[in-house]
């Protein structure tokens, strides 16, 4: 994917600096890369195809996509500001409260997503906001091991 397509997706993002981090690939995307998996796809009510953990609910609302991170440690906080000690991801929704997007933080506190398909990508929180994910919702934390 080149930089123009991805800006195209996000138009903040020609505004805020972002780098691509990865090549292409279908291996996995932004929940499982939030979630620190790079070899499997995460969505709910998906199986075979994709994975979700267990026990959390199969919906996709916003509500499970916090189970399915919970599941892994993370609670619920503030804001995305950076707090050393602790890992964060970020949840983002559509204009009709629908998931569609997780990032994780960098320890620079800058964030990466994976893109869908496309690359992986070092970025402002906010340079992915008013594009194809809608905005984010709700940030989750967890301390750092």
């Amino acid at each position: 994917m080149s930089r123009s397509k991805i800006v195209a997706s996000f138009p903040r993002l020609r505004s805020n600096p972002f780098y691509i981090t990865s090549p292409e690939t279908k291996q996995y995307n932004c929940i499982a890369w939030a979630a620190g998996v790079m070899d499997r796809w995460w969505w709910p009510g998906m199986k075979p195809f994709a994975y979700w953990p267990p026990n959390v609910p199969t919906r996709i609302q916003l509500d499970s996509f916090v189970a399915a991170f919970r599941s892994l440690g993370y609670d619920i906080c503030d804001s995305g500001t950076q707090e050393p000690r602790f890992a964060k991801i970020a949840l983002f929704v559509d204009s009709n409260g629908t998931p569609t997007h997780a990032a994780r933080q960098l320890p620079s506190g800058r964030w990466s997503s994976k893109l869908g398909p496309w690359e992986d990508i070092d970025h402002t929180i906010f340079g992915l906001e008013a594009g194809n994910y809608g905005i984010v919702v709700q940030y989750m934390k967890r301390p750092v091991t």
